[in-house]
């Protein structure tokens, strides 16, 4: 395997700026809807770290994939370096993205930027609590890299047994939006009513059930 490379043009000083255009400049097809290289760099810190927390990969595991070198990865994911379009493309690569979906410009990357949902437009998903009976929709819509999941979960009457209340890693934040529900958080139970919130460690075992009349709704923020 070639040794690991930095991309010399990238580590110039002023080099991010003057070949901006050049680096991340829309295409003829997308120049209607082109997107300001400066916002995409700006974004592009946030975008590298989250990617490669989410593939739980280590910089140095992420530098074997793409024959970059840990520093500049390193450099780039804090916005001190800005990428050229040979790395765009190994980065690309190695997450399984698209160009624009890395970026967040162009047709595909749209959403990737501002992603907007509307009431119509939401999906059903299918999640370790569906078999015990809550019900989720996405919120998210295409984006794809994201630091959090925010789903509406639609409760179950019954709480599912105490097995099935797996902590996960993370913290959980809860907003009830119709109905009331009852939430247990390790041994401890609220009734919360809508408009209620709730905020917590998702390490400890949680569940919760409806115990309005009509369906409760509630909107549950979960950090990856």
């Amino acid at each position: 395997m070639p040794a690991s490379r930095d991309i010399p043009s990238d580590a110039r000083p002023g080099a991010a700026a003057a070949n901006a255009d050049r680096h991340l400049g829309a295409s003829p097809a997308t120049a209607g809807h082109r997107e300001d290289p400066r916002y995409t760099l700006i974004d592009l810190p946030f975008r590298l770290r989250t990617l490669r927390r989410q593939h739980q990969l280590s910089l140095a595991a992420l530098a074997l994939r793409t024959e970059l070198t840990r520093s500049y990865l390193s450099k780039l994911e804090r916005g001190l370096s800005n990428p050229s379009d040979t790395t765009i493309e190994l980065l690309a690569h190695a997450y399984g993205l698209t160009r624009d979906q890395l970026l967040g410009s162009g047709p595909e990357g749209l959403d990737e930027i501002v992603s907007v949902v509307r009431v119509a437009d939401r999906q059903p998903m299918i999640r370790t609590g569906s078999s015990l009976g809550y019900h989720y929709q996405a919120l998210a819509g295409k984006r794809r890299i994201r630091s959090m999941q925010p789903v509406v979960v639609i409760p179950p009457r019954e709480f599912p047994d105490r097995q099935a209340a797996q902590p996960h890693e993370g913290e959980e934040f809860m907003l009830v939006i119709h109905g009331a529900v009852e939430l247990m958080v390790g041994s401890r139970v609220w009734r919360l009513e809508s408009g209620d919130a709730v905020y917590f460690d998702a390490t400890l075992p949680h569940r919760m059930r409806t115990v309005s009349r009509q369906d409760a709704e509630v909107l549950v923020v979960g950090s990856r």
